[in-house]
């Protein structure tokens, strides 16, 4: 069992930053690639961006690229994402997810069902 917290939300005027952070419990965190995703009222939640469990590969949505970065610390058990030049669109409430190596994955990191856990989520919201 993983529990996930998130954390660094807030309010920040376009163009500015933030850091997320998700912690994670338990000891074998880096056998876990880690996602963000982010979802607003009344749409799907949608995928961020993606770490494999040694922090050697991300992906982003082309929405963040260039702009999002995804690391992580595994002495640590948490992951980041640093997110510059924000926009209002960028608005959501943001998830981190775990997804198990020792699961069965269909290699669609973007996909909601190739994670296992999911933190609370931590809301971000970006005013003009």
């Amino acid at each position: 069992q993983v529990q996930l917290v998130e954390s660094g939300g807030g309010l920040v005027q376009a163009g500015g930053s933030l850091r997320l952070s998700c912690a994670a419990s338990g000891r074998t965190f880096s056998t876990y690639r880690m996602g963000w995703f982010r979802q607003v009222p009344g749409k799907e939640r949608d995928f961020v961006a993606v770490i494999t469990g040694s922090g050697g590969s991300t992906d982003y949505a082309d929405s963040v690229k260039g702009r999002f970065t995804i690391s992580r610390d595994n002495a640590k058990n948490t992951v980041y994402l640093q997110m510059n030049s924000l926009r209002p669109a960028d608005t959501a409430v943001y998830y981190c997810a775990a997804g198990s190596s020792y699961q069965p994955y269909s290699g669609r990191y973007y996909d909601l069902t190739s994670y296992n856990y999911w933190g609370q989520g931590t809301q971000v919201t970006v005013s003009s």
